[in-house]
Protein backbone atom coordinates (compact mmCIF):
# COMPACT_ATOMS: atom_id res chain seq x y z
CA UNK A 1 0.00 0.00 0.00
CA UNK A 2 2.98 2.54 0.52
CA UNK A 3 3.83 2.13 -2.71
CA UNK A 4 0.41 2.81 -4.52
CA UNK A 5 0.90 5.83 -2.23
CA UNK A 6 4.16 6.98 -3.27
CA UNK A 7 3.34 6.47 -6.67
CA UNK A 8 0.07 8.88 -6.46
CA UNK A 9 2.20 11.55 -4.28
CA UNK A 10 4.55 11.96 -6.88
CA UNK A 11 2.38 11.55 -9.54
CA UNK A 12 0.30 14.50 -8.35
CA UNK A 13 3.43 16.80 -8.11
CA UNK A 14 4.10 15.75 -11.85
CA UNK A 15 0.54 16.62 -12.61
CA UNK A 16 1.63 20.42 -10.82
CA UNK A 17 4.37 20.96 -12.03
CA UNK A 18 2.84 20.30 -15.52
CA UNK A 19 0.05 22.52 -14.72
CA UNK A 20 2.80 25.49 -13.46
CA UNK A 21 4.73 25.06 -16.68
CA UNK A 22 0.78 25.54 -18.50
CA UNK A 23 0.33 28.37 -16.89
CA UNK A 24 3.87 30.33 -17.54
CA UNK A 25 3.52 29.81 -21.11
CA UNK A 26 0.31 30.52 -21.40
CA UNK A 27 1.33 33.74 -20.09
CA UNK A 28 4.17 34.47 -21.96
CA UNK A 29 6.73 33.74 -19.75
CA UNK A 30 8.80 31.65 -21.80
CA UNK A 31 11.87 31.73 -20.26
CA UNK A 32 10.54 31.04 -17.23
CA UNK A 33 8.58 28.00 -18.20
CA UNK A 34 11.96 26.88 -19.86
CA UNK A 35 13.84 27.13 -16.34
CA UNK A 36 11.63 25.51 -14.45
CA UNK A 37 11.26 22.62 -16.74
CA UNK A 38 15.10 22.21 -16.81
CA UNK A 39 15.20 22.33 -13.54
CA UNK A 40 11.83 21.72 -11.21
CA UNK A 41 10.54 19.32 -13.51
CA UNK A 42 13.09 17.37 -14.74
CA UNK A 43 13.55 16.32 -10.68
CA UNK A 44 9.44 15.86 -10.64
CA UNK A 45 10.03 13.52 -12.96
CA UNK A 46 13.54 11.90 -11.71
CA UNK A 47 11.73 10.82 -8.88
CA UNK A 48 8.65 9.48 -10.76
CA UNK A 49 11.18 7.44 -12.36
CA UNK A 50 12.92 6.31 -9.72
CA UNK A 51 9.39 5.14 -7.49
CA UNK A 52 8.70 3.12 -11.05
CA UNK A 53 12.01 1.81 -11.52
CA UNK A 54 11.79 -2.33 -10.71
CA UNK A 55 15.48 -3.61 -11.07
CA UNK A 56 15.54 -7.52 -11.85
CA UNK A 57 17.28 -9.93 -9.41
CA UNK A 58 18.58 -13.53 -10.25
CA UNK A 59 18.45 -12.61 -13.50
CA UNK A 60 14.35 -13.03 -13.70
CA UNK A 61 12.33 -9.72 -14.39
CA UNK A 62 10.02 -8.65 -11.89
CA UNK A 63 6.84 -6.98 -12.31
CA UNK A 64 5.00 -4.85 -10.38
CA UNK A 65 0.81 -4.96 -9.80
CA UNK A 66 -1.23 -2.40 -8.21
CA UNK A 67 -4.07 -3.01 -6.68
Amino acid sequence: MAYKQQLQTALDRLDQGLARVHSLVKRGENAKALHFMENDLKELYEELQNIISIQPSNHNPQVGFLE
